[in-house]
């Protein structure tokens, strides 16, 4: 079942013609995710990119892999997305403006499913794990970086993620941002049906948490 949440749907097309720009300063970050991501795609795999944004991630893969099925609740992430692939003459990846519960999704679909920078601004992290062990084959791996705003950061950040809070609190930025531990993240993961493989404490001004987690097999 889809998610009808236009606020949060609006909240990102009005952020998507400047969101390029915000995440270049997160780009070590970012670039070290993907790097440490290319080593576990293989060129058979299909592969669900949730959360995808502008695209930047679903493209830089999209060589390495059989295809690449790349969601955003935002049409107008998606538009830009389109508008990249097509740039670079990308033609197996298909870009759908939907939620990671979308019927069209079926069980035991994927070989691996990426959520970079996504589970601390969902309603409910913990469905949304559970929902990708579905969507997952037997073995899937599923690949995840999450920031971690109760570690560690520099003041600049700090002030930032203050300020966002406040933002949030008042309404202007109507999604839940949430402020985890890398301990959180590892405990919803294994609760999700998931054996972790490999972790890494990416810091670069603020600290995120890079998973990599492989689906149990059914008893």
């Amino acid at each position: 079942m889809i998610q009808k949440d236009n606020t949060s749907r609006n909240f990102w097309d009005s952020a998507s013609k400047n969101y390029d720009k915000t995440e270049e300063r997160f780009a070590y970050i970012h670039n070290k995710s993907r790097e440490n991501t290319k080593k576990y795609l293989q060129s058979g795999n299909i592969v669900l990119d949730y959360g995808c944004g502008t695209g930047t991630t679903t493209c830089e893969f999209a060589n390495l892999v059989k295809e690449i099925h790349a969601i955003d609740i935002s049409p107008k992430m998606i538009e830009i997305a389109k508008e990249k692939a097509d740039a670079r003459q990308i033609d197996n990846v298909n870009f759908l403006a939907t939620d990671i519960f979308d019927a069209r999704l079926k069980k035991d679909s994927f070989d691996t499913i990426l959520a970079f920078n996504v589970l601390h601004t969902v309603p409910d992290p913990q469905v949304v794990v559970r929902r990708i062990d579905e969507l997952l084959k037997a073995d899937g791996i599923f690949i995840s970086i999450t920031p971690c705003l109760r570690e560690k950061m520099s003041l600049l950040v700090n002030i930032q993620i203050q300020f966002v809070r406040f933002l949030c609190k008042i309404g202007v930025i109507p999604i839940p941002i949430r402020r985890l531990k890398s301990r959180e993240l590892d405990i919803l993961i294994a609760n999700g049906n998931f054996q972790t493989v490999n972790t890494e404490k990416i810091y670069k001004g603020a600290s995120s948490y890079y998973v990599v987690a492989k689906k149990k097999k059914a008893l």
